[in-house]
């Protein structure tokens, strides 16, 4: 099944449509997916997988990026990948293809609301997974899907969090090395006059 459906820019994360089977208050708390697409939308960029796979918990985030907009649908983990990335190639396409002229210069959030009616078309065409007819075809149109990546949601979305903590302590340990280097200096320093003064006065 597929619970929910973002696209958004993959410039700046502007979330452009959306699709929430059921609402927020469903049983899968799908308010926490929301949040962790957000998330995931505002890590994205140029050097970015085109397509893969996020598992979180029982369910996968499965995207594809085309032409700087991010597709992604929410699943049940049992849910076919092949059936998911057809899904959301047929979205790259159907939005394509009515919205390519204004996809960059909008600026509010969900500024192709009714892309939504689409969306819930398309998603009819794949929701019964189970059709072998229909299974063979997606079979046909997609690449292999094994050789997708998958990662998890958790470890993407907190990435750049510990590459900064990184950062920040290596940053901390060269400006305390370099405060060791200049204090020892001065005791040297000051070692060398107090010996030098002993010397002079002996004399």
């Amino acid at each position: 099944m597929i619970h929910m459906t973002l696209i958004a820019r993959v410039r700046d994360g502007l979330p452009l449509a959306t699709s929430i089977e059921g609402d927020e208050q469903s049983d899968i708390g799908i308010s926490k997916f929301t949040s962790q697409a957000k998330m995931l939308f505002r890590k994205l960029n140029d050097q970015s997988p085109k397509q893969c796979s996020l598992e979180t918990g029982n369910y996968y985030f499965h995207y594809i990026i085309d032409k700087n907009v991010c597709y992604l649908c929410l699943c049940d983990a049992a849910m076919s990948r092949n059936i998911a990335f057809a899904y959301l190639e047929e979205l790259a396409r159907e939005f394509c293809a009515g919205n390519a002229s204004r996809i960059e210069s909008v600026t509010r959030p969900y500024h192709f609301i009714e892309f939504d009616s689409v969306i819930q078309n398309v998603k009819r065409k794949y929701v019964d997974y189970r059709n072998r007819h229909h299974l063979s075809a997606v079979h046909t149109e997609l690449q292999d899907v094994q050789r997708i990546m998958v990662q998890n949601i958790e470890e993407v979305i907190h990435r750049g969090e510990a590459l900064n903590i990184l950062d920040d302590k290596a940053a901390n340990l060269a400006f305390m090395s370099q405060k060791y280097k200049k204090d020892a200096h001065i005791l040297n320093s000051r070692s060398s006059i107090l010996k030098l003064g002993a010397v002079t006065f002996a004399i």
